[in-house]
């Protein structure tokens, strides 16, 4: 219960690796604010899920692409729990298409939703975490650095997240603000489906993966928890590759 007393905020908070970094959060005893936008069911019922740890649990509704709506989250976080220690910025949408296929609004939107919320949100994090320092954690991915298909302006905006990191690691450090980044390898999660050749990456991924299977949520949120750790405190500005070894053979 290393966490508990900390104030936790996760977008995107309701499904997926979003939803098993807030409970991996609320085992280490923190108190969790989770933000959702479209489904209501599943943040119902993921809240339903923390409340059983014995941990304060609240949720709000904002789309984390609208600049009024960060500042609403951040607002809501204020007013129900007084403080915030934790921000994880996880929210994150896609288009896949050829890079040249790519429009303005898919470029406006995917860069708004994934990079720019990172920036919004550290700055009003900050405001709550001053003078009692905390931690900023976005999630990245590996189509940051290496060639994904039709994955180009989402790998474009994951690499702005993994520059902005090391940005405002410098610049909030001296405010005991520790900002770090996890770069997840494929997930087996509902968001995969959106891919056409799902089950054919997932079969390629395990074969080239050294531990021999495909990653989970909960094992990308184990990392995230233990960066909000003082075991953690040392590791400033990192973006940390959890992808089972895929990156050293793919």
């Amino acid at each position: 219960m290393y966490l508990k007393g900390k104030v936790a905020l996760v977008t995107g908070g309701s499904r997926g690796i979003g939803r098993a970094i807030a409970l991996r959060l609320a085992e280490k005893g923190a108190d969790v604010m989770i933000n959702f936008f479209t489904n209501r069911t599943k943040a119902q019922e993921t809240v339903e899920e923390i409340r059983k740890k014995g941990v304060r649990v609240e949720s709000v509704r904002g789309n984390v692409g609208n600049p009024e709506h960060i500042q609403k989250i951040f607002n809501t976080v204020r007013e129900k729990f007084g403080q915030l220690d934790i921000f994880i910025s996880n929210a994150a949408t896609g288009v896949l298409k050829p890079i040249l296929d790519i429009d303005l609004k898919d470029w406006q939107r995917t860069l708004d939703i994934n990079a720019r919320t990172l920036l919004l949100g550290a700055q009003e994090a900050v405001k709550l975490m001053e003078g009692r320092g905390g931690r900023i954690i976005s999630l990245t991915s590996m189509g940051s650095t290496r060639w994904v298909p039709k994955y180009g302006v989402v790998g474009v905006s994951k690499a702005a997240i993994e520059t902005l990191t090391r940005y405002l690691a410098v610049e909030l450090a001296p405010k005991k603000i520790i900002v770090n980044a996890v770069s997840a390898g494929i997930v087996d999660t509902d968001s995969l489906r959106a891919f056409p050749d799902r089950d054919l990456m997932l079969e390629r991924t395990k074969s080239h993966t050294p531990m021999g299977r495909i990653g989970v949520p909960e094992d990308i949120a184990k990392i995230v928890v233990l960066l909000c750790s003082e075991d953690a405190s040392w590791i400033c500005g990192q973006t940390i590759i959890a992808d089972g070894g895929y990156s050293l053979l793919a």
